[in-house]
């Protein structure tokens, strides 16, 4: 499969487990790694006139991927990592940055107020496309303008014009997100570091799970805690096949060395019939569950 002109990485047949943080998934027909936006751009244009469906994967941290693997392409914006200054409070972020290499850019400047991000792993793409937060924050109340590929062309969306809520942004078909521009406040870098300190070490104290995971799996209820249905429900700790939802955080369904995409997938099922079946509330997955069934 040769794409003309191309710099980027192309790989065939990937396995998806290497690049997903609970290490399970079949394999991409594609995967591909673009240069920079001229790369992009030509990738995009190939794909389409080949009729190959696409998807963009971040940092694989809030990903599931099922065991058949995932027909046509995965695109990931890895070298879309530069951070810039913009004045006025702004930065502007790419969708391959890292979420605490951001929050540190902005204390540089004096800048703050998405230190809760820090501790969430993956990248500004990943983040935007979730809308990650905690604390009751959410990093999209933060963004002044984002930056899209739309029907093959950059553009940029104002805030006014973004769709979104909890854990969800909503995009047109074959919306690419390309970077995101940060309205920050005047923070002292001191009160920067301790919010970053305090993510950091509650992140490692209660979800460092020791295991593949791909974070909180379940969104909260509205005024629930997820973790807490799932223990009411007695389903901490419990297992199918190399899956299992962490002693640690029970919202942390983890990879114990051998789970296939399925065994996660079933293990979630139950937890959700067991949460259904106590409490009377249907859970619904944080992560983003995509591939075919093998």
């Amino acid at each position: 499969m040769n794409i003309p002109g191309f710099q980027g990485i192309a790989l065939h047949n990937e396995p998806m487990s290497r690049h997903t943080s609970l290490k399970v998934g079949g394999p991409a027909d594609l995967y591909a790694v673009p240069k920079d936006l001229e790369d992009l751009l030509l990738l995009v244009n190939w794909l389409d006139a080949e009729q190959m469906p696409r998807m963009v994967v971040g940092g694989g941290y809030n990903l599931l991927v099922r065991d058949g693997g995932i027909r046509g392409a995965v695109i990931s914006l890895e070298r879309f990592n530069c951070i810039e200054t913009l004045g006025n409070g702004c930065i502007k972020a790419w969708a391959g940055a890292e979420n605490l290499q951001v929050v540190r850019f902005g204390q540089q400047l004096g800048l703050g107020g998405i230190g809760f991000i820090s501790g969430i792993p993956g990248t500004v793409g990943g983040a935007i496309r979730m809308n990650a937060g905690a604390y009751g924050n959410g990093l999209l109340d933060h963004v002044d303008t984002l930056c899209l590929l739309r029907h093959g062309a950059v553009q940029e969306i104002d805030h006014s014009q973004i769709e979104y809520g909890y854990r969800r942004l909503d995009l047109q078909q074959g919306d690419i997100i390309l970077a995101a521009t940060l309205q920050l406040e005047p923070t002292d870098p001191a009160v920067t570091e301790e919010e970053i300190r305090k993510d950091l070490e509650l992140r490692r104290t209660k979800h460092n799970v020791g295991y593949p995971s791909a974070g909180s799996f379940f969104k909260n209820p509205p005024d629930q805690a997820a973790w807490r249905l799932i223990d009411a429900a007695g389903m901490r700790g419990q297992t199918v096949g190399g899956a299992q939802m962490a002693e640690l955080h029970s919202n942390f369904l983890i990879n114990r060395g051998s789970a296939t995409a399925t065994d996660c997938l079933e293990l979630a099922k139950k937890v959700k019939q067991a949460v259904l079946a106590t409490s009377g509330i249907q859970l619904e997955e944080e992560v983003r569950i995509v591939g075919e069934e093998p």
